[in-house]
């Protein structure tokens, strides 16, 4: 049902980000009051919510990323040591995917499709099926980067590519495609519309990190047949992506030698064309990614304009730089912050260069995790209450008696504790998430759904509450006594709860995610 919405956006002052939220709310767990406000809502009664700072929410594009081994399958958890973390600070053994919003998987074309139309996500037990249904019996989402070049690694693009004619570099034992290659953008078409079919599904993927050339697949130190392609080349495999995921998110790396040809990966100066090729990125959908936080040295001025730039528009996907157990990161870092020996330096100052970007997510990677967990969990503590978005209702004033086909008004007021925002603006989601009500009976089944069209999520911003005020028709609405709730809810799922909200699962939150306000009678 459509209702009509008037949004308040409260004075904003000056954001403070890093600063802990200052929530103003009761001391019991739910307060009811008249509002006292005219005549509209003399009927209402106002119950007021308190925030709930330190439960970890998995909600997509929000919260901590937990790094995969691309060449492991569900051993990969215990033989890390993932499923028996100790953590000094709450001494205890945890689990790290109970922190985790999102897996990422960094594997490559040539592991996911070996022959031409046999895809390793058909077979239940290839490696790659066996970890990603590990992930999932976790109950967290996968996200994914499809390497084709192997510098520095072994063969990442099929052979059968080369076998048709594909043109390469490299030497006889690790052919690396040129991704201007007609053969190739062929066979990789036919690869990525597969993909799309099989892993275009927002309850299983988080996210795709669309792109997937160059060394490591980081954009960088691209090797093209002809160094006049490289905006077409841009241009092809943005589209080729954005048209086989039209749900899910697709990332890009937004440093400054995007698609570029210089071999050594890494320059001072930014190249010319680095923000046009960003831009065709972007136009065709992209969200954005960074995989050098913390690394004072290559996270520069041209970096952060393009963050600052977007705040709010596109969410960022965080990815610290320094690996602790080979970088000289101590000597390297030209902001000089880091100790020799001490990774808890490196994960501090990731943590603040996060928060002076907003960043949506922040990321566990291979061999850093541990130093998070064992050395610096207060930082992962911190992110998880203060990083991404956290969305709660601290007000709602609703009646609580009404005649059947009566006109309603609820005022409703939302706060985002987070330094992130929902970024419920981006193509992939187009505003699927939505504030709804609900009447719910006795067993606390959803008899009718009220979904406020005019909410809009991504507008929410830490230290900026936003207040709605709500008209509602009661029409079709049985007599008798329900209960009111509230929830945020995807549209595109028949209503169904779509986020979970940061408030306390003793406060009448149920397991289906409303969160049960009032009792109301419908006469």
């Amino acid at each position: 049902m459509r209702m009509n919405c008037k949004r308040i956006m409260m004075p904003l002052g000056v954001l403070l980000f890093g600063a802990m939220v200052a929530i103003a709310c009761s001391n019991s767990e739910s307060e009811t009051e008249n509002t006292g406000d005219g005549d509209l809502l003399a009927e209402n009664v106002t119950v007021r919510i308190n925030p709930n700072k330190t439960r970890v929410l998995r909600n997509p594009l929000n919260g901590w990323v937990l790094y995969l081994a691309r060449e492991k399958n569900e051993t990969f958890w215990e033989e890390r040591g993932y499923d028996h973390m100790y953590v000094p600070d709450l001494a205890k053994y945890v689990k790290v995917s109970d922190y985790a919003s999102s897996c990422y998987l960094r594997t490559n074309w040539k592991t996911l499709e070996p022959q031409k139309g046999k895809y390793a996500w058909d077979d239940p037990n290839s490696d790659i099926s066996r970890i990603i249904k590990s992930v999932h019996d976790r109950g967290v989402r996968i996200a994914f980067r499809v390497l084709v070049d192997g510098r520095d690694q072994t063969q990442n693009t099929p052979e059968f590519v080369f076998d048709d004619g594909c043109k390469w570099y490299n030497n006889e034992n690790n052919k690396c495609p040129y991704p201007d290659d007609k053969v190739f953008q062929k066979h990789y078409e036919d690869f990525v519309e597969a993909f799309g079919r099989q892993y275009d599904d927002p309850d299983k993927v988080d996210f795709i990190d669309g792109y997937g050339l160059g060394k490591w697949g980081e954009s960088h130190a691209m090797v093209y047949a002809n160094n006049e392609n490289k905006f077409p080349v841009m241009e092809w495999i943005t589209a080729l992506y954005a048209r086989c995921f039209t749900k899910v998110p697709l990332v890009i790396n937004y440093h400054r030698m995007l698609g570029d040809t210089y071999q050594d990966s890494w320059q001072e100066t930014v190249p010319p064309d680095a923000e046009p090729l960003l831009n065709i990125a972007i136009n065709n959908g992209y969200i954005l990614r960074h995989d050098a936080f913390g690394m004072s040295g290559y996270y520069k001025d041209w970096e952060k304009s393009i963050a600052r730039k977007w705040r709010y528009k596109l969410p960022i996907i965080m990815e610290g730089g320094w690996v602790t157990d080979t970088h000289r990161y101590w000597y390297f870092d030209d902001a000089y912050r880091y100790r020799e020996g001490h990774p808890e330096d490196v994960r501090k100052g990731e943590f603040e260069d996060s928060m002076l970007e907003c960043v949506n997510t922040m990321d566990f990677r291979l061999g850093e995790t541990e130093s998070w967990f064992e050395k610096a969990f207060s930082y992962v503590q911190r992110f998880i209450a203060e990083g991404g978005y956290r969305l709660y209702p601290d007000m709602v004033s609703l009646p609580v008696s009404v005649n059947g086909g009566q006109d309603v008004t609820i005022v409703h007021r939302w706060r985002n504790m987070g330094w992130g925002y929902c970024p419920t603006n981006i193509k992939a989601w187009n505003q699927k998430y939505k504030v709804a009500f609900a009447l719910l009976n006795d067993n606390n089944e959803v008899k009718k759904i009220f979904v406020d069209e005019q909410s809009d999520l991504s507008t929410w911003l830490k230290e900026a509450p936003t207040t709605y005020t709500t008209k509602l028709s009661m029409k079709g609405v049985s007599v008798g006594a329900y209960s009111w709730a509230v929830g945020l809810v995807d549209v595109t799922k028949d209503n169904e709860i779509g986020l979970e909200m940061a408030v306390n699962q003793d406060d009448n939150l149920l397991n289906s995610g409303w969160l049960k306000l009032k009792t109301i009678t419908v006469n």
